[in-house]
């Protein structure tokens, strides 16, 4: 045992009084006035899926959309081929692939303008990656795993370490029962966290339900498959939301590390990414729980004469805002902002969680090729802030820098406080000179009903990665 003891098994922690640099004593600034603005349309058709609205109280939705030719639900196709959109004329927006995304995100592979090859065999990112990734989703995917095959197989992708688990052990089932739009969820997410990570694990753990009873138990089941069986830790991707609910705090720690790897004495790092919503400005949970990483969406834009990349705007759909739950305290309570969650603090002071954190492409006219056999009957165009999720659990899990929520130290005998170390690096960048140009995009037009704007927004957070230092 350690001594002083601050991590504590039971979970909690102890905390003396705290000095807070940059600010007033007795200060408690807020959140300023949030200016309004018109959302950027969406361009082209899209078919939001039934999964994918409300679900009404105790159940939560997926967050993808899908692109389609004329408002109706796609029809899978055979292979991925050239979509373009027109919006304004200087720009396109085009289906991407994993080479395509690998180029602009990690600059990997490297091609002239990131333009998009939809031929068989284009490839992705080199192979990189370490322990594993969980995907949390509800329902059964009877081919996740042919999916996964087929996917790599057309794009020339290293095959996939791929386990689907059941979470079933609370039960409310034995076998989750199949369900066609919760599997082209699923699909994408094992699909484009493999892509970024080719050499990490990829697990699928299957709640029984969209309940929030059985996706937090799955949530469970999720860190303690790392936990047992992947020592050097990983990520969890939840794409999916519902509501903010007044006890919500009780279920923060359950998307934090230091619930479970006490066991393996906090030495198993564990991030969990959620997606902000589909819906414009406004939040949902888990998004706004503060020890996951929120993940916003953009728009890629093209040059219409060449297809070459040429920026991102924040897109329309791309949820964000401030929660009206997790506010600022000085007494630990398992979730809440605080002195163990301060990475806002420099933007907000002593103020409520705002999403999201890091963004990457949603909007479904720039979305991603997806292979569903059972919920799309094949290949089709999916974007959403589902697709941020899981690909940016990838881009972390590629970076190597196998963060958590506990930090050991000799220097305090080993004991240290929890803190969410992941958002802590990624938002200690947008102060300085270089890095946070070299390592991001700051991405500063568009709106999802608050415009972007330089440095941190209520649509992008601190903007997309560029390559994989500092994520």
């Amino acid at each position: 045992m350690r001594s002083p003891l601050r991590v504590l098994l039971a979970g909690t922690v102890m905390f003396s009084t705290l000095a807070v640099w940059g600010q007033e004593p007795g200060s408690t600034r807020g959140a300023p006035a949030v200016i309004r603005s018109e959302a950027t349309p969406q361009a082209g058709h899209i078919f939001v899926p039934e999964t994918s609205r409300d679900q009404g109280s105790g159940k939560v939705h997926t967050t993808y959309i899908l692109r389609s030719n004329d408002g109706t639900r796609p029809i899978g196709l055979k292979a991925p081929i050239a979509l373009f959109t027109n919006t304004p004329a200087s720009n396109i927006q085009e289906p991407e692939t994993p080479q395509s995304l690998g180029c602009l995100y990690v600059k990997s592979p490297k091609t002239d303008g990131c333009i998009p090859n939809y031929n068989s065999g284009s490839g992705g990112p080199v192979a990189a990656g370490y322990g594993a990734i969980v995907l949390v989703d509800a329902f059964d995917n009877p081919d996740a795993s042919s999916d996964l095959a087929a996917f790599n197989s057309y794009w020339g992708l290293p095959s996939s370490t791929f386990v689907k688990v059941y979470a079933n052990g609370n039960g409310s089932c034995t076998t989750p029962p199949p369900d066609a739009g919760w599997s082209v969820e699923s699909s994408m997410d094992i699909e484009y966290a493999h892509v970024f990570a080719p050499s990490a694990a990829i697990i699928l753990v299957e709640a029984c339900s969209n309940s929030w009873t059985d996706l937090l138990y799955a949530e469970q089941v999720a860190f303690n498959y790392i936990v047992t069986n992947y020592p050097a830790g990983g990520q969890v991707s939840n794409s999916w939301q519902g509501g903010e609910f007044s006890g919500q705090i009780a279920d923060d720690s359950l998307f934090a590390d230091f619930s479970y790897n006490w066991a393996t004495n906090y030495s198993t790092p564990i991030l969990a990414f959620a997606s902000s919503g589909d819906f414009g400005f406004g939040v949902g949970y888990p998004s706004t729980s503060p020890w996951v990483i929120s993940a916003g969406g953009t728009t890629i834009n093209r040059n219409s004469a060449t297809g070459k990349y040429r920026n991102e705007y924040c897109w329309g759909g791309s949820g964000g805002g401030t929660s009206a739950i997790e506010t600022y305290t000085t007494a630990f309570s398992g979730g809440n902002t605080g002195p163990w969650a301060d990475f806002q603090y420099p933007i907000f002071g002593q103020g409520a969680r705002a999403t999201p954190d890091l963004s990457f492409d949603a909007d479904p006219a720039s979305g991603a090729w997806v292979y569903s056999q059972y919920g799309l009957g094949g290949w089709a165009v999916v974007g959403g802030t589902s697709l941020s999720s899981p690909a940016l659990a990838g881009i972390v899990n590629r970076a190597g820098n196998k963060l958590g929520s506990v930090f050991l130290t000799a220097a305090t005998n080993g004991s240290d406080w929890f803190s969410t170390w992941e958002n802590n690096l990624l938002y200690s960048q947008l102060a300085t000179s270089k890095a946070y140009a070299a390592n991001f995009f700051d991405v500063v037009k568009g709106s999802n009903g608050v415009a972007a704007t330089t440095s941190w927004d209520y649509c992008t957070g601190v903007g997309t990665p560029r390559g994989i230092l500092n994520k």
